[in-house]
């Protein structure tokens, strides 16, 4: 009885020390993986809690559910849209990207460990695929926001690209432990990837379908909802491992299809699930981090590092150059891909493999694997802000809906009700109801000031404190987030080009002050049409083409339509004369441009 008591007391009070941890590492700028990592570390052998903890089979089954809850919870996240924009150059780097990876790394450990090739392969394989719980949590932390195609690209990849990672690791196991001869395999693999993933994505697309239709036609109680879809999720999970096909996969496909639908209890379902992936991730890292014994990482530490380095500067690099090398990516794009090539607790759950199938040197890839993630989150994971900055791939983060109110209506109705409460810094404060240009098919409802509902013909402007109740399509909730929520001065300084227009603005009249030469047929296109076309496929924020002496960049979307682009009048990739002329006469000129009269 007291020792039951003493676990609890000691997993709960774990939990929160990481958490109030993390809370801390913020304001460093430490990854949060890597803090849970520690504070695993903390309490184990080596660190003040003394716990020996060596439970793989344990770790190894909780482990599962939680990236199962993590992917599921990034598949929630993950627009079709998102899907629609980088699928392609997704798949390449989640296959051929993994195998290109793991052999390059393979042959650094091999080069640098006196093992035999099959170790080097398996410590390349189990380390060859990026992780979704990093990748999700770093893209988007502090404030950070990446070019939408470059960061569809990398939450697309590391959604997909564990069935490839642990098929090869399997058969390598096999191998090691003498199960499988090599020259009996055959099309075993070739056959098996493929299993995976269609019976993967197939049971993915209709259990997603199957439990949205469950929580729309089912009545239960309103805090029933998110327990019956995580408990689909993990059901989907299971059923797919049980008939060969990957469940990681399986459960991100099913977190695609029910995040894009209109769902009863919607607000609820997306609220416990946030907390429920949060807690995965912490109990996930915690319990890698409690089987790491640091004494015994000593002996491989350099040797390991060298792997590390030669998988982030050599391996991945030419992974992306390779799969990469036909997508449309823009150079900078291409090379920030190449760095967040995030590990973290997906390769150590996958290190524990060998350790249960009894891989000679099993502890040897285990170690060189939790170093490898040290290096990476260290390395990557600290330096990502800085990069994206560096390569200029970030623009400007969308406001958090903090102050903003979401109200559950019934599902099969395609509108939101939503409520702000207006703050002195938010823009929509001091506007009149005419300046203030809700987007279409968005209605003012309410407007509540000192608990009084201010009658329309009484409403000439809008004030601090005020309440706003509107009516609104889902995909127009960002923009009415830009007009009521204030935005952090501290993201302020990301701007995405030198002045923004309407993207409903006649190309003609763009073309004239910019001089911009286009086909005739083209001028009575809007400047945002005139962009869609021409770059082609779905757009996204921070995507840009030349045109003439200046770059069009796309600033604001609605759904698959343009309605705001930016004029950058230092292009990055300009004209030849542009390196004769100093760059700021060169702006004075165009400014000049831009103040004449037409």
């Amino acid at each position: 009885m007291d020792a039951a008591n003493h676990l609890i007391l000691l997993g709960g009070g774990l939990m929160l020390a990481a958490i109030l941890t993390g809370a801390l590492s913020t304001r460093i700028g430490a990854p949060l993986l890597l803090v849970f990592l520690g504070a695993g570390m903390l309490v184990g052998e080596d660190g003040p809690g003394g716990i020996q903890y060596s439970d793989y089979g344990t770790v190894y089954t909780l482990a599962s559910l939680a990236v199962a809850v993590i992917l599921f919870d990034g598949g929630l996240r993950t627009s079709f849209r998102t899907v629609r924009r980088s699928w392609g150059p997704a798949a390449w780097l989640a296959t051929v990207g993994v195998v290109i990876t793991a052999g390059i790394t393979a042959a650094a450990a091999w080069s640098v460990f006196s093992i035999p090739p099959v170790i080097a392969l398996l410590i390349g394989t189990v380390v060859a695929s990026t992780d979704a719980a990093a990748v999700f949590l770093l893209l988007h932390q502090r404030g950070l926001e990446i070019r939408e195609r470059v960061s569809a690209t990398l939450e697309l990849e590391s959604g997909a690209n564990d069935p490839m990672a642990i098929l090869l690791t399997m058969l390598l196991v096999s191998i090691a432990t003498g199960t499988l001869q090599a020259q009996d395999m055959g099309l075993s693999i070739p056959l098996s990837l493929i299993k995976a993933f269609v019976v993967g994505g197939a049971l993915g697309l209709a259990g997603g379908q199957a439990i949205s239709w469950a929580v729309n036609r089912l009545m239960l109680a309103p805090g029933l909802y998110p327990v019956l879809v995580i408990a689909g999720a993990l059901t989907l999970f299971g059923l797919s491992h049980t008939l060969g096909g990957s469940g990681f996969l399986t459960v991100y496909v099913a977190g695609i299809v029910v995040g894009n639908q209109r769902l009863r209890a919607q607000v609820v379902i997306r609220r416990f699930h946030d907390g429920i992936a949060w807690i995965s991730q912490i109990l996930l890292l915690v319990m890698l981090g409690l089987l790491v014994t640091p004494h015994k990482l000593v002996p491989d530490l350099l040797p390991a590092i060298a792997t590390a380095l030669a998988m982030v500067f050599v391996a991945r690099p030419a992974a992306v150059a390779l799969c990469l090398w036909r997508s449309r990516l823009t150079l900078r794009e291409r090379l920030f891909v190449a760095w967040v090539g995030l590990r973290g607790g997906m390769p150590i759950y996958m290190a524990i493999i060998p350790v249960l199938s009894g891989v000679p040197e099993a502890g040897l890839i285990f170690n060189v694997t939790f170093i490898v993630v040290l290096v990476s989150l260290v390395l990557q994971g600290w330096s990502i802000s800085a990069v994206a900055r560096l390569l200029r791939v970030e623009i400007p983060p969308a406001p958090e809906p903090q102050g903003r109110l979401d109200i559950d209506i019934p599902s099969n109705l395609d509108q939101d009700i939503v409520g702000y409460t207006i703050t002195p810094d938010s823009p929509a404060a001091g506007l009149s109801r005419e300046d203030l240009r809700l987007p279409g098919r968005s209605r003012l409802l309410s407007v509540l000031r000192g608990n009084v509902v201010v009658p329309e013909q009484g409403l000439d402007h809008f004030q601090t404190g005020d309440f706003v109740l509107l009516l609104t399509p889902p995909e127009q909730g960002l923009t009415l987030d830009r007009l009521f929520l204030a935005k952090d001065k501290k993201t302020r300084r990301v701007a995405l080009a030198d002045f923004v227009i309407p993207g409903a603005a006649p190309l003609g009249s763009v073309c004239d002050a910019y001089e911009i030469s286009v086909a005739d047929d083209q001028r009575q296109k809007s400047i945002g049409q005139f962009v869609s076309d021409t770059l082609g496929g779905t757009p996204g924020i921070g995507d840009s083409l030349l045109a003439g002496a200046v770059e069009l960049v796309v600033v604001q979307t609605e759904g698959d339509r343009i309605s705001s682009v930016g004029i950058r009048l230092e292009p990055d990739h300009g004209a030849a004369w542009e390196t004769v002329v100093p760059r700021r006469l060169l702006s004075h000129i165009r400014r000049w441009r831009l103040r004449r009269p037409a």
